[in-house]
């Protein structure tokens, strides 16, 4: 009887140790960084993102004020890919769809063939989806400034090349956006494992203080 009691509360001792390390899970922050001795203290500033401003499929302008208070999911494609980007959006409409409707956790998609998708073309291309577009923005701008923000602070290739198909290139990575702006995650978005793991990983994200 004793054994058996001893077998029990050892059994819920490591159940409760394995329940600390989820609860305490924390994510990286990801990118450069910039430390400081202040004080007798260690500042450690982490890359953000800067801000921008683009048009989404609604004509609406976005910011980083659009995400005050919330995380989101960053990507690059183009309406008429017809490589890595058609499994991009199936796998991130999985991920929209497991936090529809949640207010603190928004996606921000930018084409990078803005001559092409125009806001009515990213309307239609939205609306084809059926999301919700004040959740889900699908992004146009100055070709070069959606270029900049890629590769120099979402870690993202982004180019013209008219030897590939489609005429453009770019990373098919989902780059997951603290509220902070800072980069926490970074995912293969044509790999439904990675995907699966950023599903498991927002939550976590939502929970920081």
């Amino acid at each position: 009887m004793i054994r058996k009691v001893i077998r029990t509360s050892f059994f819920l001792i490591i159940l409760f140790f394995y329940a600390c390390q989820e609860e305490e899970k924390s994510l990286p922050i990801l990118g450069a960084k910039t430390i400081e001795a202040n004080g007798g203290f260690i500042d450690t500033t982490y890359k953000t993102i800067p801000d921008f401003i683009f048009i989404d499929q609604d004509s609406n302008e976005i910011s980083q004020k659009t995400f005050q208070n919330k995380i989101y999911i960053a990507d690059f494609f183009f309406t008429t890919c017809p490589t890595i980007c058609p499994i991009m959006k199936t796998q991130m409409f999985r991920v929209y769809e497991k936090f529809k409707g949640n207010n603190q956790v928004a996606f921000l998609s930018h084409t990078i063939d803005p001559k092409h998708d125009t806001v009515a073309v990213l309307k239609n291309y939205a609306d084809g989806l059926g999301v919700s577009s004040n959740q889900w923005h699908f992004v146009t701008g100055n070709r070069e400034a959606i270029y900049d923000i890629a590769q120099n602070h979402y870690m993202i290739s982004a180019k013209e090349d008219e030897s590939a198909p489609g005429g453009a290139i770019h990373g098919g990575s989902f780059i997951l956006i603290d509220k902070e702006k800072r980069i926490r995650g970074c995912y293969d978005g044509t790999n439904e494992k990675e995907v699966t793991q950023l599903i498991n990983d927002i939550p976590f994200l939502l929970q920081e203080k």
